[in-house]
């Protein structure tokens, strides 16, 4: 007999867990399908407070679910984000080019960040795609300045990015100009909250709804 008596069962573990979830979080202003996302966050950081700094730009949820329907690519600014993507939900590929062979020397050159460098594929790949990025606030600027200099436009933006160097900043900026300027929409946490995980999590929930799984 095990020395200790707890929950083994991961669908039971996951039920469970939604179940606390909504009975100690206040989701009241979000509608069905952006709690789903809220909820799967909390899931994620264990942090019922984290709504309060979660953003849905107008049709966002929708125009994530039509892109996913559609098999659109995902893409991601570090491989850790990459990695958290549940991708048997998904009909797309999951791409990231940070460790592409050119990348580091291109960031040399350029004096960027490995992030920005890894950026000069993306344009090949944005159009009607999924962009995830939880790490870096760089990544986060560059995409906006793609976009600012007539880029394609992805599907949908989840900026996450995580710190205290431009990642405030840099979702504030996204927030500002993403849906009316680019008329890209996003989901975001404004703040210096984030990280892999959480922009990986958005995804899987999107992923999850997608295919019929809500909780």
């Amino acid at each position: 007999m095990p020395r200790f008596d707890y929950l083994r069962d991961p669908d039971e573990i996951e039920r469970q867990s939604f179940v606390q979830i909504r009975q100690l979080t206040d989701l009241s202003g979000f509608d069905a399908d952006q709690q789903q996302v809220a909820m799967r966050l909390i899931h994620t950081s264990g942090d019922p407070g984290i709504v309060h700094d979660l953003h849905f730009s107008p049709g966002s949820i929708d125009a994530g679910l039509a892109a996913l329907e559609n098999g659109a690519d995902v893409l991601c600014d570090i491989e850790m984000v990459s990695h958290g993507i549940s991708k048997r939900y998904l009909k797309g590929k999951v791409h990231c080019f940070l460790n592409s062979p050119s990348v580091a020397e291109h960031a040399r050159q350029t004096g960027e960040t490995r992030s920005m460098a890894a950026m000069a594929e993306w344009p090949a790949h944005l159009a009607g795609s999924i962009v995830a990025i939880g790490n870096a606030p760089t990544a986060l600027f560059r995409l906006l300045d793609l976009l600012d200099e007539g880029a394609p436009r992805p599907a949908l933006i989840i900026g996450m990015p995580v710190g205290f160097i431009n990642a405030a900043e840099s979702k504030q900026a996204l927030w500002d100009t993403a849906p009316s300027e680019f008329r890209t929409p996003c989901i975001t946490l404004l703040g210096r909250r984030g990280g892999s995980s959480l922009a990986a999590a958005t995804l899987n929930a999107l992923a999850r709804m997608a295919n019929g799984i809500r909780f």
